[in-house]
């Protein structure tokens, strides 16, 4: 009988060992910042541009996705010219920031397979539906192809400026905000 307890105990624990880990999504490396070239970095939008030296954290993976994801919405301009970079990766297209359309970290935009899809983010007690057009690369970054911007952290939902009005953020509080989203 405790011969069968412990075999039993056993399985529990790794399946549970193995639910945990498939639920953690740890930092996949770091690349170093490269100083941008004058005028190469848009910081509209308060955009960060790299730091040469230094280190930044990369991510292949983002946490699980659930009924109520939690996030990070951030703001992006999705329109030629803007801090964006260039073209969405879904569509090769740019935006209008008047649209509701979001880039997903690495891990959540899943190699482009929710493209075109809608989210429902929710924050500020409002909802909005809005479009995944691109990704928020959590795997490269500071170079030209990224507008010399650092790689995404694995939780975020990169938000237009539409977005942001309709959960009805106040323009000076545009920028950084905790969210819940789903599919």
């Amino acid at each position: 009988m405790n011969r069968f307890l412990v075999i039993v105990l056993f399985i529990v624990l790794t399946e549970t060992s193995i639910q945990i880990s498939a639920q953690t999504c740890k930092p996949s490396g770091s690349i170093r910042g490269r100083k941008p070239p004058p005028g190469e970095c848009n910081t509209e939008n308060d955009s960060e541009c790299c730091v040469q030296g230094k280190f930044y954290t990369t991510y292949t993976c983002s946490p699980s996705v659930t009924s109520a994801t939690k996030a990070k919405l951030t703001i992006n301009s999705f329109q030629e010219g803007g801090d964006g970079g260039g073209p969405s990766e879904c569509d090769n297209q740019y935006h209008s920031n008047d649209t509701p359309v979001v880039a997903l970290s690495t891990g959540w935009y899943k190699g482009g397979s929710r493209c075109h899809k809608f989210i429902t983010i929710n924050g500020n007690g409002r909802s909005v539906r809005a479009m995944v057009v691109d990704e928020c690369d959590s795997t490269r970054g500071c170079d030209a192809d990224h507008d010399y911007q650092p790689p995404c952290p694995n939780n975020i939902v990169d938000g237009s400026k539409a977005v942001w009005k309709a959960l009805g953020v106040s323009k000076d509080n545009w920028g950084d905000l905790d969210v819940t989203w789903s599919e």
